[in-house]
Parts: structure tokens; C-alpha cells; sequence
């Protein structure tokens, strides 16, 4: 009894009829180029909802606008895909993207009589319409207007000669009728030098009742096999690319016969008797040679996915995916991306030995199509016009410092100064590398030390989320293999590989570490290295060599007995080696002291956002989206400013008042940090770090005081904590605060000397802090009398009255009156 034949409930047919309509008429007034290079200087239709932030309020808004189009803009239209095709055919690009979203628009202008459901068919079909367009493709495909040289591809050179001599022969049996005519042996894959893909429907352009939403990797269910979906997730895992074979081509050693073998699965046999007619004619059964030169082979990597922190639902823990990438979607991703890719999910079933194991289950995998990167790198960001706008509205009033710093995390009450730091570590200082290989880094360490409660984990979250690349862990759920290198074997190759850990991943990003104090001493060794060297050595299983873990490190500790104890020494609290300090740059001491004032502001604050979800309206200050602020850093980074003579005289004096206050505090039993050459090379760091943020190609004397003070401000809470005083005038903070200038070196004039101050610096300053001038006439009055300072150089300078060598004694001044 035959079977019943069921016919397709589709008409092929009609639909590459369809197809190559579309390729031939479709007009556009833009390629999605030129959208591209006008974005940052052209006025663009964005929507209201445009900038919403729908991945943890960080993504990229330009990622969604791809496939709109600005309005307004009075173009010739132009046949986007004939054109796309004459670059194929003229072997300049190789990759054929097909937009569904352009699909969508030309099944629209047919109105419903149309009724093929092209995009539909696509989404739940996409493998086999890969081959009905690719005939559309074939059959429309212009010709060449570009010769063959011999800088193109061998295949291509070889496959031109063929195509030239069947034409030959195809002329010679027209003349005569009883010669034999060859067929065209070229499979239609060999012949197709191009790569076809689909690009997804954008949400914006979707039909209500289309999902087109990512997907977690634990909601791909057996339903989506076949289907065109795209998955969201991290990528943790990227092979290297290999070739891999499409169509395999044998020459035959009795009649020259070519063969070509089409390999359509993971395993194939290879042919060994040639096919050819005059073989078969014969019985000669020729043996075939396999042509390497003539096969075709495309890139091929092999990603791991895994699901981003905000999908895992309590108690699991992250799903993986297997995503191959073929063409010119390989080297798209890199570990530690966070992208959404778009695919095909498929079966395949297991091999070897896995399939006796394995018995009747499959492997799924997703077949890429496109890729979307969540956060680009600050070098590939494409800059909106809107946020380019913004940023020139504030650029010159001189207040750009204080509004970033202030957009960083605004949720979080307080800690101005410890923003300012953590400004500047997303902005970096300039790498330098020397003509002998040596390398400086550029990039900032900061450690967060302080008691409990203070948003230290809350602010490390948060400068995950904003740099392009950042990797958040902690110090007792990381071990040292985790945080630099494992040696695994590969499960394609069956080789062993290195798989990078959380520095690694955070190559040219920031990487946060919270509950460092609670590492292990021999895991927390594991990071020396990368702090100052960044490079992490490798010597296992025979693999010796060097990664690159270009990363800036933020840390965040608790003090030794969980809360910073004032009865002994900082050095005892902190208790972390001198060695890893000193590789810290910037080393913050964030103490919670009661204060009824501060106290009840911060907990209004606290109170405010929990009832409205947001942060509280600054009066007269402008708050910068995560997103601005990401674009503002890209721009910053692209400076790279340098030090003139005279600032680098004005920076070793600095550095060495700070070693004589190193020397006289560890007498006085306030030793805080070690002061070494590190130490200056992180106010170069920052100096540089504050000139790129003015968009300056040269660093001023304000940006090493502003760095001198950053340094000094982060000793401020625990010098408060140690005096005796008890006096809150306006008088005495004032001192307490030109004090502090002094013994940091900021407001210094001439070379740098200590105890001389510029007048007008300090009024500055003092001034910016919220006191009135009125307040700091009459301290600089009240002071005078007492003969702790006197004003010279036709009052522009403050002095500073030394008595011998009682330094130390002069710290407690303002206690004594």
C-alpha cells in the first residue's frame, strides 16, 4: 500500500517568485551604513520611549534604531539589495543580510490579499528558507563589473577559468550537434560566495500578536526548534575559528574527471570511486584524490552562552547554549559579552561514543544569524544625537565634574568624594609603552575599606552596569583559578585549552571585588600580578604563556573586626599587606559615624527612594542617565593629554612633602598608607584622568591639586575621628580644611614649598565647600592673631609660621585655642 503524499500547506514556488521580486524592487532612501556614519551629527526621529532602559537601564539605544529610518531626510530611493548583490558579485563583501523588517514593509504595501506570510514562514522555517532565498538570490545575482585579478581568492580564480571553459565547450557543440555537451558539475553551494542571513524583525516595527522579545536561555523550549529566535545571555566561553568544509572536491586519476561533494552534516564519508559517465561507461572505477585548493571551506566558531544573573531563578544555577557561527559572524564575540543572538535552534544528534551513551537524545544548538552587543565597547560606541547635544549644552560651564559625579549611582546618598574616584577610575589614565616594550598602566586600582552599611557593594553593582565591560565577584565565592586561568579540555578539538576566569573576562573593562578581606591569602596572591603588571602567567598542563588582564580593580572591604575599631592603629584595621596596598592607587577609609544631621538627611533620603523608585530632584544640579555617561567617558577616553615641564617639577614636590608627612606620621602613630613611587605614579594617573574629563590635551596644576586632594580626602574620616576637638565653628573648619591643604600639597604656589599657599586658591576652595567669604576673612583674621599663619606678597600668599622641628605639634594647634 503507497502512502499517502500530503502536499505542503505552502507554495514554494510563488514564494522564491515573491523573493525575487523583492530582491529586484525593493527600494530603500538609506542603507543602514550611512544611518550609521549620520547618527552622531543628524537630527534623528527618536521615540519617546526610545531611551527607556530595558536591560538593567543599560541598553544601548542606538542597538534598537537600526532598522528605522530618519524622517525628513529627501533622498533618491535606491535597490538596497541589487546593490547589496553587485558588491557580491563584484567580491567586495561577502555576507547577503536579509532584513525582515524590510520583508515586512514590502508583504505590507500588497495588503492582505497577498497571503504568502513571507516573514512568517521565515520565522518558523528559517533552515529551509535559507535555501529557497539563496535560489532567489542565485537567479537575481548580477554580474561582475569587476574583473578577476590575482589578488582575489583561488576559488573564485579557478572556479572563473571553468566557468570560461564550459562556455568554450558549450559554443563548440552548438556548431557541432553531435559533440558531447558537459553539464555544469558546480554545486550550487560551491558556487554561492557569499554567506545568507536573517536579521530579526525589531520590536519596533513587530505585529502585536509577534513575540519578538529575547529569551532566557531556560524559556528555549522544543516548540522553538527550527524557528528563528533570539536568545539573550554572557558569553563565557569562545573557541578559536577553524575551517570548516562545505564542498569537498576530488580529481579522478584515470579520466580527470572533477567531483564535488556537497557535506551537509557533522560526520560524512569520503567518495573513493569516481562517477563520472566515462568512468562508469567504462567500469574503470578510477580512484579520487582529494583537491584541497578546489573545496570550499567557511569560518566556524564555537560560543558558549550562559544566562545573565537577573534570568536564574532562586535556587538554580545558569543554563548554558551552544552557538555556532559561521562566516563572517565569527570573531563577533568575545568572553564576557553580553549580547543577544539571533538564530536558528536546531537539533544534532551525539557522536562517537557520546551517541552509545547517549542512546535516542540529541544536542540542541542555535545557528547565529545576527548578533546585537548589549554594551559596545567605548571605541565601537555610535554616538545619538541627542545625548551629543546634552553633553555640549554643559560642557563649558565648567561643572561637568560635579554633575558626572554626582550621576554616578544617585540613588546612594553621600560619598561625593569617593564618586569623584570612582569618575575617574571609568575614565582612565593614558597606557603609556616605551620603546624597550616596557608597559605603564593607565588604568586606576581603588579600594573601598569601611564599615558596614555604607553602599559599598551598591556602588561596586553599579559600575558594573555602566562600564562596557565589567565582571562583579566576590572574595569568598572566588578561588584563584576562577579569578585568573583553568585548564580544560576542549570538548570540539579534545584539546586542552585555557578557559579565562572573572580578570580575564574583564580584559579593557573594570573588575569589582567584594568581601576582598575575606579571600584567601594564596587566592588574593593571584591578583598582584594584574594590578600592576596586568598580565596573568600561566604554567600548567604544558601550557606556558601570558593573558592580557588589562582591567582596573575595585575592591571593597570591611575592616578587620567587621567595624573600624579607633582604639588602634589604621594599619591593624585595615589589615591587608603592604605590598597589595601600595598597588592600590586610591584607598579609601568610608567610616559611619553618628551625626544627627547627616544621619536624618540620609535617612530621608533612604525613605524617598523606596516610595517613588527614584532618586530625589537635586535643586540646581543636572543628573546624567547611565547611558549619557557612558557616552560622555567614550568621548573622554579618546583624548590623550600629557605633562609639561613645569606640572611635573610641581608634582615631585608634591611627592616629596608627601613622604617627610609618610615619615612623621608613622612617629605619631597615624601611619595610614605607604607612600612609594606607586603612589605618585596614581596622582599622574589621576591628574591625567581629570585633564581628559575637561577634554584637554594637557594636564594644569588644578588636576594634580584635585588629585593630591582625592588622596588626602580619603585619610579626611579618619584624622576627623582622632582629634580631641569637639569645635564645629565655621572658624575652626575652615583651618581644619586649609590645614589639610597644606599637608597635601594642594594650593601650594611656586615650586611647591611647603607651608606658603596661594591666597586665591584657597578662597576657592574654601568657598566651593559652602562657606562665605565673610567666614573666611574673619578665620583668616582670627588665625593671624594667633600667629599661626600670616599673609605676605601683598596679601596673595598664606604662610604658614613654623616653631623648629615641632611639626607634630602643630597638627594639634587648634586644639590648644
Amino acid at each position: 500500500m503507497a502512502l499517502i503524499t500530503l502536499r505542503a500547506p505552502v507554495d514554494y514556488a510563488a514564494q522564491q517568485t515573491a523573493f525575487e521580486d523583492f530582491l529586484l524592487n525593493y527600494k530603500s532612501t538609506q542603507t543602514d551604513l550611512d544611518i550609521a556614519a549620520t547618527d552622531a551629527f543628524q537630527d534623528l526621529n527618536i521615540d519617546g520611549d526610545g531611551t527607556s532602559d530595558e536591560y538593567d537601564f543599560m541598553d544601548d539605544v542606538a542597538g534598537g534604531k537600526e532598522a528605522r529610518r530618519p524622517n525628513g531626510q529627501h533622498q533618491e530611493p535606491r535597490r538596497k539589495y541589487m546593490d547589496m548583490l553587485q558588491k557580491v558579485a563584484d567580491r567586495s563583501i561577502s555576507e547577503v543580510t536579509i532584513e525582515l523588517d524590510d520583508l515586512d514593509n514590502y508583504e505590507k504595501s500588497f495588503g492582505e490579499e497577498f497571503g504568502l506570510r513571507l516573514v512568517d514562514s521565515i520565522e518558523r522555517n528559517a533552515k529551509h528558507y535559507i535555501d529557497v532565498l539563496s535560489k532567489a538570490v542565485d537567479k537575481v545575482m548580477p554580474k561582475e563589473t569587476k574583473e578577476i585579478s590575482f589578488k582575489d581568492d583561488v576559488l573564485d580564480i579557478i572556479m572563473s577559468q571553468r566557468e570560461k571553459r564550459n562556455e568554450s565547450i558549450m559554443l563548440a557543440a552548438e556548431n557541432e550537434l553531435d559533440a558531447y555537451q558537459p553539464e555544469s558539475t558546480f554545486p550550487p553551494e560551491l558556487t554561492r560566495r557569499y554567506t545568507l542571513v536573517f536579521k530579526p524583525i525589531t520590536p519596533a516595527g513587530a505585529e502585536s500578536d509577534r513575540s519578538t522579545k529575547a529569551l532566557a536561555v531556560r524559556n528555549v523550549r522544543g516548540e522553538h526548534l527550527g524557528h528563528l529566535i533570539t536568545v539573550r545571555g554572557i558569553a563565557t566561553r569562545v573557541s578559536d575559528v577553524k575551517p570548516f568544509v562545505q564542498v569537498n572536491a576530488y580529481t579522478c586519476d584515470r579520466c580527470g574527471c572533477e567531483i564535488f561533494q556537497p557535506v551537509t552534516s557533522k560526520q560524512f564519508t569520503p567518495e573513493i570511486e569516481c562517477s563520472s559517465p566515462e568512468c562508469m561507461q567504462n567500469n574503470s572505477k578510477g580512484q579520487l584524490f582529494l583537491s584541497t585548493r578546489a573545496s570550499k571551506f567557511v569560518p566556524f566558531q564555537e560560543v558558549k552562552i550562559q544566562e545573565t544573573a537577573d534570568q536564574v531563578p532562586v535556587g538554580h544555577i545558569p543554563r548554558q547554549l551552544t552557538v555556532h557561527c559561521h562566516g563572517t559572524l565569527t570573531r563577533q564575540i568575545n568572553p564576557g559579552d553580553v549580547v543577544d543572538v539571533a538564530g536558528i535552534f536546531l537539533p544534532t544528534p551525539y557522536t562517537g561514543f557520546k551517541a552509545i551513551r547517549a542512546g535516542l537524545l540529541t544536542d540542541t544548538y542555535l545557528e547565529a544569524q545576527h548578533v546585537n552587543q548589549h554594551k559596545k565597547a567605548y571605541d565601537d560606541l555610535v554616538f545619538d544625537a541627542r545625548t551629543f547635544r546634552r553633553i555640549e549644552q554643559y560642557k563649558h560651564s565648567g561643572h561637568m565634574y560635579e554633575y558626572l559625579s554626582r550621576s554616578i549611582a544617585p540613588e546612594i546618598y553621600g560619598h561625593l568624594d569617593v564618586k569623584k574616584a570612582l569618575l575617574l577610575l571609568l575614565i582612565g589614565g593614558v597606557t603609556k609603552e616605551m620603546g624597550d616594550g616596557m608597559r605603564i598602566r593607565g588604568d586606576i586600582n581603588i579600594c573601598l575599606m569601611g564599615d558596614p552599611g555604607v553602599a559599598k557593594s551598591q556602588l561596586l553593582k553599579y559600575i558594573t552596569k555602566v562600564a562596557p565591560r565589567g565582571v562583579y565577584t566576590t572574595g569568598r565565592g572566588s578561588s584563584g583559578v576562577g579569578l585568573t586561568a583553568a585548564v580544560m579540555r576542549d570538548p570540539v578539538t579534545d584539546e586542552m585549552v585555557l578557559e579565562g576566569g572573572a580578570l580575564v573576562l574583564a580584559d579593557n573593562g573594570i573588575c569589582c571585588i567584594d568581601e576582598f578581606d575575606k579571600m584567601d591569602d594564596g587566592d588574593r596572591t593571584a591578583i598582584h600580578e594584574v594590578m600592576e603588571q596586568q598580565t596573568i602567567s600561566i604554567s600548567k598542563a604544558g601550557i606556558t604563556t601570558s593573558l592580557n588582564a588589562r582591567t582596573s580593580i575595585l575592591a571593597a572591604a570591611n575592616p578587620l573586626y567587621g567595624r573600624y575599631n579607633p582604639r588602634i592603629s589604621p594599619v591593624d584595621n585595615i589589615n591587608l599587606p603592604a605590598a597589595l596596598l601600595s598597588r592600590f592607587d586610591v584607598l579609601f577609609l568610608m567610616l559611619d559615624t553618628p551625626n544627627r544631621e547627616a544621619d536624618e538627611e540620609l535617612a530621608q533620603h533612604v525613605a524617598y527612594v523606596h516610595m517613588n523608585n527614584k532618586h530625589p530632584e537635586k535643586v540646581g544640579g543636572v543628573v546624567f542617565t547611565p547611558h549619557e555617561v557612558r557616552q560622555y567617558i567614550a568621548q573622554a577616553r579618546s583624548w590623550r593629554p600629557v605633562v609639561p615641564k613645569e606640572v611635573s617639577e610641581y608634582m615631585v614636590g608634591a611627592y616629596v612633602r608627601m613622604r617627610q608627612h609618610q615619615k612623621r606620621d608613622e612617629g605619631g602613630k597615624k601611619h595610614f598608607t605607604h607612600t612609594s613611587p606607586r603612589t605618585l605614579l596614581g596622582i599622574l594617573r589621576l591628574s591625567q584622568a581629570l585633564a581628559r574629563l575637561r577634554f584637554s590635551s594637557q594636564v594644569v596644576t588644578d588636576d594634580v591639586d584635585e588629585a593630591l586632594r582625592l588622596v588626602e580626602v580619603s585619610k579626611a574620616s579618619l584624622y576627623n575621628d582622632s582629634q580631641r576637638a569637639s569645635d564645629q565653628s565655621p572658624s575652626s573648619k575652615i583651618y581644619n580644611l586649609v590645614r589639610a591643604m597644606n599637608d597635601s600639597g594642594a594650593a601650594a604656589v611656586g615650586d611647591g614649598s611647603r607651608g606658603e599657599l596661594s591666597i586665591k586658591k584657597v578662597r576657592e576652595r574654601i568657598i566651593a565647600k559652602g562657606f562665605t567669604e565673610d567666614q573666611f576673612n574673619q578665620a583668616l583674621d582670627e588665625y593671624a592673631l594667633l600667629d599661626v599663619w600670616q599673609t605676605a606678597a601683598g596679601g596673595t600668599r598664606l604662610v604658614f609660621i613654623e616653631s623648629g622641628d615641632g611639626d607634630a605639634d602643630m597638627d594639634d594647634a587648634d586644639d590648644i585655642f
